[in-house]
């Protein structure tokens, strides 16, 4: 708890068994986590029986792999079912450091920002961190691209770990987003629609073998999806087109509401 609110951190898994330990153990360390709520998509290694294993954990098990984001929203959704006032999205991967988890939620507890970001630009960590020369090229494009067209000055839209109030939750309309890596773009481009705002904390980041990572081909597709979704933010902001990730406020809520309730 932080002054009586429910902090859940969510985990978003897939074939995580060699890292998972490690980075729970990282977590409960923090002394501020009420529930971990892991979300394995189908995965082929022992991911879901070590989580059983640990205490306070809730598991969450896909019959079959329902994609990135597909994950992502069974992880939100059931952590406000489960009370959660303060949603903390880790990867199971170790990449990384739950160590950030203190400061981000105080963030978002004090009432300074809704949603922060762990950043691996801010600080220079990326390339420290052993990001790929080609992934910091293309993290930095598209960045820039993205900033011009969303009117915002973030360091980066692509980090895997976020914070998030309960209220930004039960406000953006998740369910029209894709399954696939692009529903983190999407995502902060409606907090952004509904005049949300994005704090960023510095973030050391670790690439290694067991750590998650997509191919120059996925890679390259969520690089058009980011493009297109800042695309149809600024055409939706011109009032040139209508978008279905880009509602007015009542009609996103409207559709929420009627999603969850079938």
């Amino acid at each position: 708890m932080f002054q009586n609110q429910k902090v859940i951190v969510v985990m978003p898994a897939y074939n995580a068994a060699k890292t998972l330990r490690k980075t729970y153990d990282e977590v409960m360390e923090q002394n501020l986590v009420d529930l971990i709520i892991l979300v394995d998509d189908g995965s082929k290694d022992d991911t879901a029986a070590i989580a059983r294993t640990l205490p306070n954990v809730q598991v969450h098990v896909h019959p079959v792999n329902k994609g990135y984001g597909g994950n992502q929203k069974t992880c939100y959704r059931l952590a406000l079912e489960a009370g959660g006032d303060i949603i903390i999205m880790i990867h199971p991967d170790y990449q990384y450091t739950p160590k950030l988890i203190p400061a981000m939620v105080s963030i978002i507890g004090n009432g300074l920002h809704p949603c922060v970001l762990g950043s691996r630009i801010l600080g220079g960590y990326a390339l420290k961190g052993g990001m790929p020369l080609w992934k910091y090229i293309a993290n930095r494009f598209l960045t820039a691209a993205e900033n011009f067209f969303l009117g915002a000055k973030l360091s980066e839209y692509h980090t895997g770990y976020r914070a998030f109030s309960r209220e930004l939750l039960e406000r953006i309309s998740l369910a029209e987003n894709s399954d696939d890596f692009v529903f983190d773009n999407q995502m902060l481009a409606q907090i952004l629609w509904y005049g949300f705002t994005i704090g960023e904390v510095s973030c050391p980041t670790k690439y290694f073998a067991e750590a998650s990572s997509i191919n120059l081909r996925r890679s390259i597709k969520y690089g058009f999806g980011c493009l297109s979704t800042s695309a149809r933010f600024r055409l939706s902001k011109m009032g040139l087109i209508k978008s279905r990730l880009f509602r007015s406020q009542e009609s996103s809520l409207t559709t929420e509401k009627a999603l969850a309730g079938k």
